[in-house]
């Protein structure tokens, strides 16, 4: 009965959408959906992190969709993890080109059928973070930190000892890579998009590390005791993100002319510094500073789907480092989306009308016999 209700939501909310949903990305975005989604939280003890700091509280948020079903030994076998990137949180996979796109009826991540699992990551949204108070005294967690806290959520607080799915966009998809090596065989498959498997460095370690340094050199900053954000280092740091995570094509389209372009760029930016905390920022930006796991893609043997779009600047297909690393993993398959009026940069992660169908087929493809 309570599948029955959702799927009856479900189809009246998007009854009114079919045609959006099955238009291109370009298109004007889908209206936005109130998902029927139940907020968590669970508070893991004594969390030690990698570094040896330890919080006596970890406080993890989450959101869920859908209803776990358990199979006859009792273990829910319809959960899917979905990741988060950098900044983001368990409400950035309900924006609609992405939810509208995947969880209806008969979509690949239908909600009548999966048990979807939103978490917020350790300095996200509504988790512990450093602008709870402790600020810089906050311990410096990492990707491997992440993994860990989000595995004992599943398995301690939504009881959830195998996954169908984990799904990573951005840092989430770096997440997924960690999650393959640390945890082999906790899930059916991998799907991470736009990342890479191996240490953040060149121009992507630069870009991270001179926005940090922008809010660091900011005398605003206090060395993170500040009474109000350094907004002109959050500004500069800010800057960076925005020409990184774009799409040149879709930047050239929606500004034409130096006046549009300039205002966008300031709007963008009053926006992002206005909503952005200094110490959050320094701390989930710096959380990649040991990722590398290149060396251990051979323990991942499970079904890997791995997408990038040729128009990510953080990504960018030139290096060659994907066509080289998927060969490394026994059961994985490389997709590069190529640059369309549809593609939005590193953002086309979350442009689910794009790559849908590899979804689709990667799931049936997977399904357990």
């Amino acid at each position: 009965m309570r599948l029955a209700a959702v799927a009856l939501f479900l189809f009246s909310a998007l009854a009114g959408s079919a045609q959006t949903m099955s238009a291109p990305a370009a298109q004007t975005p889908p209206a936005t959906i109130t998902w029927p989604t139940q907020d968590g939280t669970y508070i893991i003890q004594n969390f030690r992190f990698r570094t040896g700091e330890t919080l006596p509280e970890l406080k993890l948020h989450y959101l869920t969709l859908g209803t776990p079903h358990r199979n006859p030994a009792g273990h829910v076998d319809n959960a899917i993890l979905l990741l988060h990137g950098t900044g983001g949180d368990a409400h950035s996979l309900l924006a609609p080109q992405f939810s509208n796109i995947l969880f209806g009826p008969g979509q690949p991540l239908d909600i009548t059928k999966f048990y979807l699992i939103l978490p917020d990551d350790i300095g996200h949204g509504q988790s512990s973070k450093p602008s709870d108070g402790l600020r810089t005294r906050f311990p410096h967690y990492d990707y491997d930190d992440m993994v860990a806290s989000q595995h004992t959520m599943l398995l301690e607080g939504l009881h959830v000892n195998h996954l169908r799915l984990i799904f990573g966009t951005s840092m989430g998809c770096m997440q997924s890579f960690v999650w393959g090596e640390t945890y082999p065989g906790f899930s059916d498959a991998l799907m991470p998009m736009a990342c890479l498997p191996t240490e953040i460095a060149g121009r992507n370690r630069m870009m991270r590390y001179m926005a940090i340094e922008n809010i660091k050199n900011d005398p605003a900053w206090k060395n993170g005791d500040y009474t109000t954000e350094p907004v002109v280092g959050l500004r500069a740091a800010n800057e960076l993100l925005l020409v990184m995570g774009s799409s040149p094509l879709q930047m050239q389209k929606a500004v034409p002319t130096r006046a549009q372009a300039e205002a966008y760029a300031d709007r963008s930016l009053a926006r992002s510094t206005a909503r952005t905390d200094a110490n959050d920022f320094i701390y989930y930006l710096d959380a990649s500073r040991n990722y590398d796991p290149s060396a251990r893609l051979g323990t991942i043997t499970v079904p890997v789907l791995w997408i990038n779009s040729a128009d990510d600047f953080i990504n960018p297909p030139e290096l060659g480092i994907a066509e080289k690393m998927v060969k490394l993993m026994p059961n994985a398959k490389f997709i590069l989306i190529p640059i369309s009026d549809a593609t939005r940069g590193h953002g086309t992660h979350t442009q689910a009308a794009v790559w849908k169908n590899y979804m689709a087929d990667f799931l049936r493809q997977t399904q357990p016999k």
